[in-house]
């Protein structure tokens, strides 16, 4: 008997508790802000945080795939075990390369490199110090929820987040008895993300939810080798705001610049980073060729809907969202406007790329990925040279614009290629859900 065909209310119910998710571990930050920014130290206090947390999200990032190689290959016992280890392996990598950084002068000239401040530099390696636990413990929570979201129980995902906002404000006011400055915020974070994993955990045993059908167990060689491409293709993806903030640093209004993008690009991923949970509802959701087309037209009107919004808060809506509420000057406002309303494309692109990607994690061609990302860091080298030597007579920041939205446009449409020419070599007998 066939299954049921995937409907709207099929998609919404699996995809917006992901974006509850996303939005509550955002708060999350921002609850540990509001803390520190209350300390009497909280100007060092909340620069050694930052500093610490753009060090941890960078040299983590090659572990945020971990949901989607557990969705992917964790088909039995044997296969999820293989997973275990892989995310085991991939934690203590990140957790020496945190060490190297806080304990040794690898570290040191890591913080010479960024010219960070020496006493901003005491409190971050006090912070990541705490921090060296963190990606073991995220490494099951990412275990955990691979296996909620390959049984379609995001909402489950969603109430564990929910718990660790909650306990966080416990973990904030315990700290105070043994932690001071940025110490206190890595404390709050370390300990909510721990009770986070054994609410989710203790929920898995709750439930037991049932690996889905998707082929013949895995052994560690071809889980090695579907999750690594995806371990340094996300790496690279959080090296582009670098490259781009390289780029721009250097213009002729290079601090205007700098300014004016933290705020459009801290605005735009608010709005379109749910997109990037397409990826794991495709992995999901998707079982044939008329599940893919549904949840393409679902992607195409969230995005229309996010385009929309772009739209607004750069012209009608400008002064109230980013003037009344978020306090940004009027110079400002008026600086990024232009380019705020070109970023209303920004979530086609990237709804599109994180699409494909699921598409090739399905196929299991995840070196491709890997490839995808190369190529738009590899564009973004090319661009360094003529756009800081050259000075166009551009505004900087719509320059800023295009190398972000340009980037993710050259994603899609490497991945796109990519999914043409492999549907074409499977030919008539491919199945019917890769055939779309």
């Amino acid at each position: 008997m066939p299954e049921a065909r995937l409907s709207y209310r099929d998609i919404a119910l699996f995809f917006f508790p992901l974006v509850l998710n996303v939005q509550l571990m955002s708060i999350s930050h921002t609850i540990i802000n509001s803390v520190l920014a209350r300390l009497d130290n909280y100007v060092t206090a909340l620069a050694g945080m930052s500093m610490a947390m753009i060090i941890h999200v960078f040299v983590s990032s090659p572990s945020y795939q971990n949901h989607t190689v557990t969705m992917a290959m964790a088909r039995g016992r044997k296969s999820m075990l293989g997973v275990l280890v892989y995310i085991f392996t991939l934690s203590t990598s990140v957790a020496l390369l945190l060490a190297l950084v806080a304990y040794t002068r690898i570290g040191d000239l890591f913080f010479q490199l960024l010219g960070t401040p020496a006493e901003v530099v005491v409190e971050a390696r006090k912070s990541l110090r705490i921090m060296l636990f963190l990606p073991f413990i995220s490494g099951f929570r990412f275990f955990c929820q691979g296996l909620l979201l390959q049984a379609r129980r995001t909402g489950l995902i969603s109430f564990s987040t929910l718990i660790r906002v909650a306990g966080l404000f416990l973990f904030l006011a315990l700290g105070r008895y043994w932690f001071s400055g940025a110490q206190l915020g890595a404390f709050g974070l370390v300990g909510c993300v721990a009770t986070e994993t054994l609410v989710i955990s203790l929920t898995v045993w709750q439930v037991h939810p049932r690996l889905q059908p998707r082929g013949q167990e895995k052994n560690f060689r071809e889980i090695f080798s579907f999750g690594l491409p995806l371990a340094y293709s996300s790496c690279l993806q959080q090296a582009i705001p670098l490259l781009i903030t390289a780029i721009i640093g250097r213009l002729t209004d290079g601090a205007l610049v700098l300014a004016a993008f933290g705020v459009i690009r801290g605005f735009v991923f608010l709005l379109a980073g749910p997109m990037r949970n397409l990826q794991q509802t495709y992995l999901a959701l998707v079982r044939e060729a008329r599940d893919s087309r549904r949840l393409l037209h679902f992607s195409l009107l969230l995005a229309s809907f996010l385009s929309l919004l772009l739209l607004l808060v750069a012209g009608p809506l400008n002064n109230l969202i980013l003037g009344q509420f978020m306090g940004v000057e009027t110079a400002l406002r008026q600086y990024l406007a232009a380019a705020m309303a070109l970023c209303a494309i920004f979530p086609f692109f990237y709804g599109g790329c994180h699409l494909l990607r699921g598409w090739f994690s399905d196929a299991e061609k995840t070196y491709l990925l890997g490839k995808s990302t190369i190529v738009k860091c590899c564009f973004m080298l090319l661009l360094w040279w003529p756009l800081v030597n050259f000075q166009l007579p551009v505004s900087g920041i719509v320059i800023a614009v295009f190398l972000l939205i340009s980037a993710e446009g050259l994603e899609a449409g490497f991945l796109f290629l990519q999914r043409r020419h492999e549907l074409r070599n499977a030919g008539p007998l491919a199945p019917l859900k890769t055939s779309s």
